[in-house]
Formats: C-alpha cells, structure tokens, sequence
C-alpha cells in the first residue's frame, strides 16, 4: 500500500514515450529481500519542484526500492554496434523507465532504472546490479556533473540484500538498484533496430517524437518560417520541405551536441570507456558509466575497459569512436532522411569540438576569453607539459593550479609553481619553464583586476578531489570491508568545495 503523501507518487507523470506503441515492453519490478537507503541525490530535488526536507528516506525507498508504480514500467527496445560488431540483441536487460516527469524548468526527464529485475531482453543476465556498480556510477555522473559535463545523474541508490556472481568483481557481491534521472532514454541504437525490422513509418514516428519534445526550438522555427513565405507549391509539399528542414538541423545539432559532450570528456580527462551506438543518447548526454576511468596522467593511449583490447575506445579514440557513431546512427535516418545532407553537417564535427574543447580548457586555466593563439598557444603549451612530464597527474595539475594561484604569478614567472612538489627532470624543466612564461605572459596581459576572477574561474572548474580508481577502491573497500559510507558521503560533498 503506497503511503499517499509520498511525493515521488504525487509527482504529475507524463505517458509520453508511453504513448508509442512498438518502442517498449511493459515489465514488472523484482521484489528485493533488502531495502536499504544508500544514496538519495536532494540537489536534484528542486528541478522537480520538491524540497529535501519534505521527502523522506522511506520516500525514496517505497517509490523507487518497492517501486511503487504510477505508470506501466517500459523495457525500451534497442539494438546497438558494441565494439563495431551490430548486436540486434540488445534493449533494457536490468532496467525499465519508471516515469516521465515535467522539470519546473519545462523539460521533460525520465526515472530511468538500473538493477531492477529481468526483462524480455535479459537474456542469461539476472538483471541485477551490483553495489559497486551503483557506487561507481554515483562517482562518475556527479563527478562529471561539477566539472561542467552534460550527463544524467544518480536520483537514488538502494541495497537490496542480494548475492551476486561476478566474473569482473570478488563475488559473491552485494546487490542494489539505482534511478537515473536524465533527459532521454532513447538512444541511437533506439534508430537502429527499426532499420534491421525495415520501418521507415516507426522511423518517421519516433524522430517527429524527438524533435517534439527533445528539439522543440526547431519546429516552431521551420513552422513560423513555413507561414511567413508563400510558395506555388501544394500544402503537402510546404510541409515536407519543413520537415526536411526540420530534420537537417536536427542532425546538425545532434552533431555539435555530441561533438561538445565528446569535448568535455577530453578536457576532464575522463575515458567513457563503452561508446558503443546502444549507449550514446539522442539527446547528447552522457550517461550509463560502466568501467569508466578518468586518467591519471596524460596518456592519449589510456584505455580504461580491461576487455578493450585493442584500444577502440581509448581516452584519445573517443572523439574518433563519436564521429563514427553519429555515421552509423545516419543509416536509420535515411529511411526518412537525407543522406548527404547528413554527411555534410557531420563534417562539421570537427570544428565544433575545437571550439568546445579550447572553452571547456580554458575555463579549467582560469580563462574565458582569449584570442585564438593565446588559446593554442595555451592549451599546446599545457598539453606539452601533461605529456612529458607524467609525475604530474592530469586532473592533479588543474587541482594545484587552482590551489596554488596567487596574484603575484603576474609579476614574476618565477613565483608560478614555486613551492611545486612534482619530481621533475632536468631534461624536463624547460617544459615547465616555457608553460610558466606562457601562462606569466597572458596573466600580464589581464588588468590587475582580472586576478580575482581568474582564481575564480580555476575554483570553479577545478574540484580539489580527483576519482582516480585508487580513490574509488579505497572508499569501495571502507563499504565492503566495514560497511563504512561516510568516507563516501564526504568524498562526494567535496566535489562542491
């Protein structure tokens, strides 16, 4: 019996992806011997127009441990090119859409599950979802999260009293169940499995779907230009050049949205790890973190998937493996779409990665603004550095800078870094001699007013504490070994300081 001032049940759920027929299976929830409350995520409370204070813990745990419904539970059908190879053996094996809700900010986002039993598309799986993994997927999202990453977020973590075997892990294991809360589920690998079924029609349905609802801004400009120009042509013919509009840009954006996701995984240094097309979002958002790494030195080579073997989605591959994802993702499209015009607009991948990459750096160095070639001149200099001298880690380096910047750096090239503790050779001073005169020559260049924002800018893209896998072990050991979660809690508190 649901307890009705729940808030979670209150909540005003949308049947929006509900209202598709042949994208989904309605499935039940597992009934779990254990319901323990182990994460509860109160920052995204607000989006849903909820306040901490009025959401208990039994809250959380009835709605999404119990899973109490509100609305049929959606196994989304999917297919998917893991590691190259097409799989059209794929879809939500662990995990169901609980509901779609309205943000106070007008979107639409989904309570995506993960953990929660076994589906028509399970296949041997038990559908379950480690503790570790849940754990894991916290670190990543709320990592990625402070340092300015689009990507979903864990709404709340469950341990749900369960053994489980494991070949990647010491089992048994203990068991749990998360809520994602996102923009979209559907994902490319939603597009490639009506290609492999041939359907052009579900094709034209769920991307009118998307558009609506993910891409808004892009019907009403293509309807209003529609009205404002009279042509001889015949209704049906104005609307379908407004669709094809509608639908070029729509590919255009996915682009520059994928691409500037791609770029922001490159500048934190993380390593995705599983970018195969089942789990890259329609919306271009991060998400479904596995054995995610962020690097501990700069290393383009760093490969963080131990069944990776060759390397395909290694930290440096990421861009490469988005760019192959967004060509494949154009064999569906092209049911109801332009080929060419697909292949033009991806050209530009690119160039909008370049630009996201040099902003989303030059905010990590303190800067907004700068011109083109102090901004190459920058980033080269950084990345020089990163490379050659490896005892400087990767997300350490940003950490130190933020921690050691001073405005006196302005006035000497001598006083940055002055008190670093890096082992650094003497063959690899002068690497660090020729950042400090780059980074001294932009400082000198700023009002001395400027200093302040940029000790700013570098606290604000720059959190003190780095998830490195020996930091994630470690607070991994603290749960496993004592049943310790507040080394946990803390580490991920820091993220905000």
């Amino acid at each position: 019996m649901s307890h009705p001032s729940n808030p979670f049940l209150k909540l005003n759920y949308e049947p929006v992806i509900e209202s598709l027929a042949d994208y989904h299976d309605v499935v039940s929830a597992a009934e779990f011997p254990l319901h323990k409350l182990r994460w509860r995520n109160d920052d995204i409370l607000p989006t849903l127009g909820l306040e901490a204070s009025q959401v208990s813990d039994d809250d959380f745990i009835e709605a999404f441990g119990h899973f109490q419904a509100v609305r049929p539970f959606l196994a989304l059908r999917y297919h998917g090119y893991q590691f190259g190879e097409y799989n059209h053996q794929l879809g939500d094996g662990r995990g169901f859409i609980y509901g779609q809700v309205r943000g106070i900010d007008g979107e639409l986002y989904d309570f995506g599950t993960k953990g929660s039993g076994r589906t028509p598309y399970s296949r041997t799986a038990d559908g379950r979802l480690t503790l570790k993994g849940g754990v894991r997927e916290i670190i990543a999202s709320e990592a990625l999260h402070r340092m300015g990453v689009k990507t979903s977020r864990c709404l709340s973590l469950v341990e749900t009293g369960e053994d489980l075997w494991r070949g990647d892990e010491p089992s048994p294991t203990r068991s749990s169940v998360m809520v994602r809360f996102s923009r979209s589920h559907i994902r490319f690998g939603t597009f490639e499995r009506l290609r492999w079924i041939g359907s052009p029609d579900l094709t034209r349905k769920l991307l009118d779907h998307v558009l609506q609802i993910y891409y808004p801004h892009l019907v009403r400009i293509e309807t209003c230009d529609a009205s404002r120009h009279k042509s001889p042509t015949s209704d049906q013919e104005v609307n379908k050049d407004v669709q094809a509009q509608q639908d070029q840009k729509f590919y255009l954006e996915l682009v520059e949205r994928v691409a500037r996701l791609c770029a922001q995984w490159m500048a934190v240094g993380f390593c995705h790890a599983v970018l195969n097309t089942d789990n890259m979002s329609i919306t271009g958002e991060s998400f479904d973190y596995g054995p995610f790494a962020f690097i501990p030195s700069y290393d383009p080579r760093f490969t963080a998937a131990y069944f990776d073997y060759a390397g395909r989605y290694s930290y440096a591959n990421q861009p490469a493996a988005c760019y192959w994802n967004l060509e494949k993702l154009q064999d569906p499209l092209s049911m109801v779409m332009d080929k060419d015009d697909m292949q033009a607009s991806l050209q530009k991948f690119k160039d909008f990665y370049r630009v996201a990459y040099c902003e989303m750096m030059l905010k990590r160095l303190g800067f907004t603004t700068l011109s083109k070639p102090e901004t190459e001149d920058l980033i080269g200099a950084t990345l020089e550095l990163l490379s050659n001298v490896q005892a400087i880690g990767y997300n350490q380096f940003f950490v130190k800078l933020r921690q050691s910047f001073q405005t006196d750096w302005r006035e000497d090239a001598k006083n940055i870094f002055a008190n670093h503790d890096w082992e650094i050779t003497e063959e690899q001073l002068p690497i660090l001699e020729k950042w400090r005169e780059v980074y001294h020559q932009l400082l000198i260049r700023q009002p001395i007013a400027e200093m302040a924002n940029v000790a700013k800018q570098l606290q604000q893209a720059n959190p003190t504490i780095i998830f490195l896998r020996p930091k994630i072990e470690e607070l991994w050991e603290r749960i496993t070994v004592d049943d310790d979660w507040q080394p946990f809690y803390k580490a991920i508190a820091q993220l905000k300081e």
